[in-house]
């Protein structure tokens, strides 16, 4: 019979932390294990209801344990890392990722809690990313929130589903059936009338669709099995949107608490004209929201050219008074409310608007000083090539699989600049030619979290200038090597303009 023999202790190496212990939770049970000199037993287990949790934090105390690394799956960690950050406990969620390589034969409970305590006393091992509590808060909200708007769409899909099967094609006539006209309808067909003629006048006057068609599309085989369908999913919509307006409205409460920002703890240093991700402005420059067109990159254009457009006096277009609580409404109360929050505005980024700023903001804080550099940020967002290399030789340099969600709604805010005319919408077209569309929108999107990073943390506001400097540099060498190569060639390169 082979023996098994123990795996070799860490403590050969100089230990950091002395205070250190490993902790691994379960949905029932979890395994804590001390320095060895510090109680009888190494490792305790522990229930998961409350007071056995609590009972676990004061034995971690009267133990000397001043630090803590926590393995644990789905959300069984929450409740006792509460309750050790309330007694100063520093708690330090690694990634399994990190951890994994423990031998296959010592793979228990009892053995992970003793291998976390080696490889955290000996400084091994890094925290997880966690926001402070209150934005935690918040984020739990917006997560719900999120959830709730899933649930919703999945109504929506079901009311589709019931109006097809009655041939009835609203789907094809107006592009949502959750608007005013769409809801308006179905309110009438589950109200008994089924006359094409009286629903097709409640359509709004804007819908494209002939009267003909509208007529036409209302026109289906009326069954009461699917009404009740209907009946039941527009309930069923119309009660999360409810819960949608509730939960934003608890939102909007928690984000108002929040304080104005710190200032900078260090004067913004000054940017590197190499670096093209750098976005910084001087104070006195004014924020442009619309960049050059491509090839243009003169700067003094630029300037005549907003200096022409401010000089014109701007009308207002007649039209309805301004409703205090609709939705541009409260788009700009979040708006201010996020510059607020941030002490600048991040909106002006092109593909930026009031949903991923906030998303920014539930999801990392205003705090980004756990982010070493703007790269450190794209890496955790999942955004970053990965370095797999061995033995001298590049094994793949593809991004790692993960789920984000800033990052995914960062692949979205780049997508959407495809047909816009400014430095970053260029940029887009021109990665999703050199590496296809999902790579390009990723490196798009890399390029969003390094400028979000760099803006908020400096405090400047976004100035797309740099990026035009950036290109007649870039345009000066491309006409260095193209008269290099037809020198070598034996032609001259000479502009058009030149040319009799």
């Amino acid at each position: 019979m082979v023996k098994k023999h123990a795996p070799r202790s860490t403590m050969d190496f100089p230990v950091i932390n002395a205070n250190a212990s490993g902790c691994d939770v379960g949905s029932e049970w979890v395994y804590i294990a001390v320095p060895p000199d510090r109680s009888d037993t190494e490792v305790r287990r522990f229930r998961t209801f409350t007071q056995d949790l609590r009972e676990a934090v004061q034995w971690m105390l009267a133990c000397g344990i001043t630090t803590v690394a926590m393995e644990s799956t789905s959300v069984y960690w929450i409740p006792f890392t509460q309750l050790l950050e309330e007694s100063r406990i520093q708690v330090f969620l690694v990634n399994p990722r990190h951890v994994k390589n423990v031998p296959a034969a010592f793979k228990t409970d009892n053995r992970d809690s003793r291998w976390l305590r080696n490889l955290h006393a000996v400084g091994l091992l890094s925290a997880s990313f966690r926001p402070e509590q209150a934005v935690c808060k918040v984020r739990s909200l917006a997560r719900h929130r999120d959830n709730l708007t899933k649930q919703a769409s999945r109504c929506v899909l079901h009311m589709q589903k019931a109006l097809s099967q009655m041939n009835i094609l609203l789907h094809e006539v107006i592009a949502d059936v959750t608007g005013v006209s769409g809801l308006a309808v179905l309110d009438a067909i589950l109200a008994g009338n089924r006359s094409p003629e009286h629903l097709a006048r409640l359509f709004s006057p804007r819908v494209k669709a002939t009267d003909e068609e509208i007529k036409k599309a209302l026109v289906g085989d009326w069954r009461d099995e699917h009404l009740f369908t209907l009946r039941q999913s527009l309930a069923s919509w119309r009660h999360f949107q409810s819960q949608i307006a509730e939960c934003d409205t608890e939102i909007s409460r928690l984000l108002s608490e929040f304080g104005d920002p710190p200032d900078p703890p260090d004067p913004p240093d000054p940017p590197d004209p190499t670096d093209t991700f750098v976005q910084a402005a001087a104070p006195e420059a004014p924020v442009q929201t619309e960049a050059p067109l491509e090839g243009d990159t003169s700067a003094t254009c630029m300037a005549s050219a907003e200096s022409d457009a401010s000089s014109k006096p701007k009308r207002k277009k007649p039209g309805r008074p301004a409703n205090p609580t609709g939705t541009r409404a409260q788009e700009r109360k979040k708006r201010d409310l996020l510059i607020r929050l941030f002490g600048i505005d991040i909106t002006q980024i092109p593909g930026i608007g009031v949903g991923c700023a906030e998303l920014f903001f539930t999801e990392l804080g205003r705090d980004l000083s756990r982010f070493h550099s703007a790269q450190h940020l794209a890496s955790w967002l999942g955004l970053a090539p990965n370095n797999n290399e061995s033995g001298g030789k590049i094994l793949s340099r593809k991004v790692r699989r993960m789920k984000n969600r800033l990052a995914t709604q960062l692949r979205l805010c780049a997508n959407t600049l495809g047909s816009t005319n400014t430095y970053l919408g260029a940029y887009l077209r021109k990665m999703k030619s050199r590496l296809g569309a999902p790579k390009g929108i990723t490196a798009t999107a890399h390029k969003l979290a390094v400028i979000l990073y760099t803006v908020i943390t400096r405090r400047t506001p976004y100035d797309e200038t740099v990026f035009a400097r950036q290109e007649e540099r870039h345009r000066e060498k491309r006409l260095n090597y193209l008269k290099q190569q037809a020198a070598a060639m034996g032609f001259d390169f000479v502009p058009r303009e030149c040319v009799s």
